[in-house]
């Protein structure tokens, strides 16, 4: 029996399609008393908590949160401390717990060797993920840091699956194929954020504003002036002379001109300049346009980069986006198993526990 759990662990489990009938079933293990645990030796924690047959230390909960959490409680008030350290040690023994009792059953299926077994199908499947990414590493990272997770999230996420799958396959997503219309409706609900590559407008700027001007000609109409000038701007540019020569020479003699470089998205350009992203859509680099006349302004445009944005094709990212729905039904059939794992523990020996790292927390990081 322990030979053919450690060949299912080894081969089968990596597939969601497990069909092995599980030892025990949902509402049989929501059932089964957690073992007695008398006349333990003190650990190094100082605390502990019994979930089966294995035993969590305060030691193993604070470690991996303990410098999250030492700066908000040496900042002195007690009471702010705990309402911030409460759910993250809550958050950390109820992973402990979870990871405690699939082990513990796991491992009396399958034997000693199961930490072997258990890092070669992980490995397998970091791997799997990669490739999913065409197999980049670095573009499977930043899939992941976009779902709250690093590498050493996913894979304790893979052992849980693994380990769940090994005495509890209903609790899991069976063999279900992710069909095109579930595949298409998580891409559109991500594509903005996942798979988008921002816009980019470049182009050189002269902006006049009429009202400022000075040393006009009372007789004339404001505007018209200022359309004369502009005007001439334009055609010794159109002529040749370099835009930037230009602009400044007309800066030194006049304080309602400015010009400037502006480099962008095109959506992220504001009135009155918003009006510039249409025209340049239709231009070549070098080009320029103008007068553009807007409420209080007259601007002349050189294009020197436009760059619509744009966003991969579903075509493309096909693979990726599978591998994201594969992985979101694994996470949520994983967070609901843990949530009944945890049931298992009594929430009166959680809450003290919890107590004594919070207290235990803020007594290291004050001293």
């Amino acid at each position: 029996m322990r030979k053919l759990t450690l060949l299912i662990l080894a081969a089968g489990l990596v597939s969601a399609g497990c069909e092995d009938k599980p030892k025990f079933t949902a509402e049989e293990m929501a059932k089964l008393p957690l073992a007695k645990r008398d006349g333990l030796p003190e650990p190094s924690g100082g605390f502990t908590l019994a979930v089966g047959d294995q035993t969590i230390t305060a030691e193993e909960v604070i470690g991996p949160v303990f410098e999250k959490l030492a700066q908000a409680a040496q900042k002195g008030d007690f009471e702010k401390f705990r309402s911030v350290a409460e759910p993250v040690i809550e958050q950390q023994l109820v992973s402990k717990i979870a990871d405690a009792l699939l082990y513990s059953r796991a491992k009396k299926d399958a034997g000693e060797k199961i930490d072997d077994e258990l890092d070669k199908v992980v490995a397998t499947e970091t791997r799997r993920f990669v490739m999913d990414f065409g197999g980049d590493y670095a573009k499977a990272e930043q899939a992941l840091r976009q779902m709250g997770m690093d590498w050493g999230k996913f894979e304790q996420y893979q052992r849980r699956r693994i380990l769940s799958q090994s005495y509890i396959s209903q609790q899991m997503p069976k063999d279900q194929p992710i069909t095109y219309s579930e595949m298409m409706t998580a891409y559109n609900e991500t594509k903005e954020q996942l798979y988008a590559t921002p816009g980019v407008l470049q182009f050189r700027l002269i902006d006049l504003e009429p009202a400022k001007m000075r040393d006009i000609d009372p007789n004339r109409p404001r505007q018209e002036q200022a359309g004369e000038l502009i005007d001439g701007i334009v055609k010794r540019i159109k002529q040749g002379e370099d835009f930037v020569q230009i602009a400044n020479a007309y800066l030194k003699v006049n304080n309602a001109l400015t010009a400037g470089d502006v480099n962008a998205a095109p959506d992220s350009i504001v009135a009155p300049y918003d009006v510039l992203v249409p025209k340049a859509a239709t231009m070549k680099p070098g080009e320029t346009t103008g007068p553009i006349e807007v409420e209080g302004h007259i601007f002349v445009m050189q294009l020197v980069m436009y760059q619509p944005k744009s966003v991969e094709p579903f075509e493309k990212v096909q693979n990726q986006v599978k591998a994201r729905v594969s992985f979101e039904r694994m996470r949520q059939a994983i967070d609901k198993l843990n949530e009944e794992l945890v049931q298992q523990a009594s929430s009166a020996d959680r809450e003290r526990f919890v107590d004594f790292c919070v207290r235990e927390i803020y007594a290291m990081a004050n001293k």
